[in-house]
C-alpha cells in the first residue's frame, strides 16, 4: 500500500514514503531534495538519464531539477527525503552562491546516517534547535564530499520568463503575452525554455502553482486559500495535481504537518 508521511521542523520538510504502484509525474521542487533509499530500488529519470537508487543509495536533487519517480519492480520501495530551502542551505554552508550536487546518487555511509538522524528527529518532533544542529552536521559532510559550485547560469531571457510566470500564478498560462514581451516566437520560446530547464513552460508553470499551494498550506493551514491564490479551479483540481507530485492530497499534507 502506498503511504506518504510529511513533517516539518526548523524550515526542513521530511518525507517518509512507501510505494508500490504510485508513480510521480515529472516535476521539480524549488528546494534541494536529499534522501535515502531504505528498501527496494528507486527508479527515476533525471537530466535525460535513467537513475536507479538501490538500498542505502543517497539521492541528491538540485532545485528546479525535473524528475519523475517510481518503484523499479513489484517489490516496492521505502525511502526518506529531506526538502531544504536553498537559502537555508546557503546559510548552513556559509556559501554566497548557489551550490549544486554534481552526482545524483552516491553510496556514503556517513551522509546516509546524517540524513536518517535528521529525518528521525523531525518525525519524532524533537526540538528545532536539535534539528538545526543535525542539518549543519549534514551540510558540512556534503560540502566536503559531493557539492560543486559550478552552477550552469540560466539564460537571462529564461530568468525573465520565470519571473513573469511566478508573478501570475493565479491565472492561466499566457504564453502569447510572455513571448510578445520577450520578443520571441512561441515555439522558439518553448524550445529554449525546455533546453534550459529540462521541462516545458507549461510544466514549469504547473509545478510552480503546486509549490505555491504547498507553501501557503504550510504557512496558513488553509487548503481553500491555496486553491484561490494559486489559481486552481477547486480543491479537487488542486488535489489531483498535488498528489501527482507529493503522493498525497493537499488536505492530507496539511493534516500531517499539524
Amino acid at each position: 500500500m502506498d503511504k506518504f508521511i510529511y513533517k516539518k521542523s526548523a524550515g526542513i520538510t521530511a518525507l517518509s514514503a512507501s510505494i508500490t504502484d504510485f508513480k510521480y509525474k515529472k516535476h521539480a521542487h524549488q528546494e534541494y531534495a536529499i534522501g535515502v533509499t531504505l528498501r527496494g530500488i528507486q527508479h527515476y529519470h533525471l537530466d535525460g538519464s535513467l537513475q536507479l537508487s538501490h538500498q542505502n543509495g543517497v539521492m541528491l536533487f538540485n532545485p528546479e531539477q525535473p524528475h519523475d519517480g517510481m518503484a523499479h519492480n513489484e517489490e516496492g520501495l521505502d525511502y526518506v527525503m529531506l526538502y531544504i530551502d536553498p537559502q537555508l542551505l546557503l546559510e548552513a554552508t556559509e556559501k554566497k552562491d548557489i551550490v549544486r550536487f554534481s552526482t545524483p546518487i552516491i553510496y556514503d555511509h556517513g551522509i546516509k546516517q546524517r540524513i536518517l538522524r535528521l529525518s528521525n528527529a523531525i518525525f519524532s518532533e524533537k526540538d528545532e534547535a536539535l534539528c538545526s544542529e543535525l542539518l549543519l552536521s549534514l551540510t558540512d559532510i556534503l560540502i566536503q564530499t559531493n557539492i560543486s559550485t559550478n552552477n550552469k547560469k540560466d539564460n537571462a531571457l529564461i530568468r525573465k520568463a520565470k519571473d513573469m510566470l511566478h508573478s501570475d500564478l493565479e491565472s492561466v498560462l499566457k504564453l502569447d503575452e510572455i513571448c510578445k514581451e520577450l520578443n520571441i516566437s512561441k515555439f522558439q520560446f518553448i524550445r529554449l525554455f525546455k533546453a534550459q530547464t529540462g521541462i516545458t513552460p507549461y510544466q514549469y508553470f504547473l509545478n510552480s502553482k503546486i509549490e505555491c499551494a504547498k507553501q501557503l498550506i504550510e504557512k496558513n493551514r488553509d487548503v481553500y486559500l491555496a486553491v484561490a491564490e494559486c489559481g486552481f479551479v477547486d480543491l479537487t483540481h488542486l488535489n489531483k495535481h498535488f498528489k501527482s507530485v507529493y503522493g498525497t492530497t493537499a488536505f492530507e499534507y496539511m493534516s500531517n504537518l499539524n
